[in-house]
C-alpha cells in the first residue's frame, strides 16, 4: 500500500483539475504504483500467496479501467500507457 506522500505525488501528477482524485487516469495510476510495490514485495517473499491474490487483483482493476479510458478517449488512454510504462 502507498504511504500519504507518495500516492499524493502520484495524484498531482495525473490529475486532471485541481480537486481530481478519483478519474481513471488517477486510478491508474495509483494502481501503477501499488502494483510495482507488490511486485518488489514478491519477489523477496516468493510464497506470499495472498500479496500474490492482491497483485492479480490490482492487475486485473488497471486493465479494466484502462479498457474504459480506451472506449472513452484513446489519446489520453495511449498517453498514459506512455507515461506509467504498461503495455
Amino acid at each position: 500500500m502507498l504511504d500519504k506522500k507518495s500516492k499524493e505525488k502520484v495524484i498531482k501528477k495525473f490529475q486532471t483539475h485541481g480537486s481530481d482524485t478519483g478519474s481513471a487516469q488517477v486510478q491508474i495510476a495509483i494502481l501503477t504504483e501499488e502494483i510495482r510495490q507488490l511486485t518488489k514485495h514478491l519477489q523477496a517473499h516468493k510464497k506470499d500467496n495472498s500479496s500474490r491474490r492482491g497483485l492479480i487483483r490490482k492487475v486485473n482493476e488497471r486493465h479494466k479501467l484502462l479498457q474504459y479510458l480506451s472506449r472513452e478517449d484513446k489519446k489520453t488512454a495511449d498517453t498514459i500507457k506512455e507515461d506509467l510504462k504498461i503495455r
